[in-house]
């Protein structure tokens, strides 16, 4: 519950940009631990590296002016993937920076890393494929128009869009190339046995 407090707070309060904050820039969120992010083992959970890196990545929107953006033009963002890498694992109190940045986009999606870290040492790394929708229409967002438009209204010159890293652009083309729909089984109901329909 704290950490969606704290999206929403990132979210829908502090929407105030950083002077000078521009699109690549890096943004680093500063968080402790809290009991509701542990297992029974007594470590962070996978899991709740996600909500850690949802609530950097919102802030990291807001501070470059994605958020008053978004707002302005009825924008919403979404996760259309993720993977994670963990490295060291996070225990109770531990206080923990993570810097989040735009590493790419291309026709469809802004791709973020996000590194968490602990006293300087790399415990977690994050990368988060996201799309932005049109709430008034539904359309896509193309990411070069949000681009352009967020360096106009922050008053830069639009910046070059970087090469991903390799090990991303693997990953990109791992789950792009993925069928969306189940495999076709080679049962068919008649091979099924009366249970296995009523399991079905």
């Amino acid at each position: 519950m704290t950490r969606m407090v704290q999206f929403a707070w990132r979210t829908l309060v502090r929407t105030r940009p950083v002077p000078g904050r521009r699109l690549l820039d890096p943004v680093v969120t500063r968080m402790r631990v809290l009991p509701q992010d542990l297992d029974v083992m007594m470590v962070v959970n996978n899991g709740s590296y996600l909500q850690l890196i949802d609530v950097a990545a919102a802030q990291q929107i807001a501070e470059m002016g994605g958020t008053r953006l978004a707002a302005k033009r009825s924008w919403v963002g979404f996760v259309a993937a993720s993977t994670v890498r963990y490295r060291r694992p996070l225990r109770l109190w531990d206080r923990i920076e993570i810097t989040s940045r735009v590493i790419g986009w291309d026709e469809r999606l802004f791709y973020t890393e996000h590194l968490i870290t602990r006293g300087g040492e790399l415990c977690t790394r994050g990368v988060v494929a996201r799309r932005f929708v049109s709430t008034r229409t539904g359309d896509r967002i193309v990411p070069g128009s949000i681009v352009s438009l967020l360096a106009q209204e922050r008053g830069y010159v639009p910046q070059e869009r970087p090469e991903l890293p390799a090990d991303v652009t693997a990953w990109t083309a791992a789950w792009n190339g993925a069928p969306t729909d189940p495999a076709p089984s080679d049962t068919t109901s008649a091979d099924l046995t009366p249970s296995a329909r009523d399991a079905r």
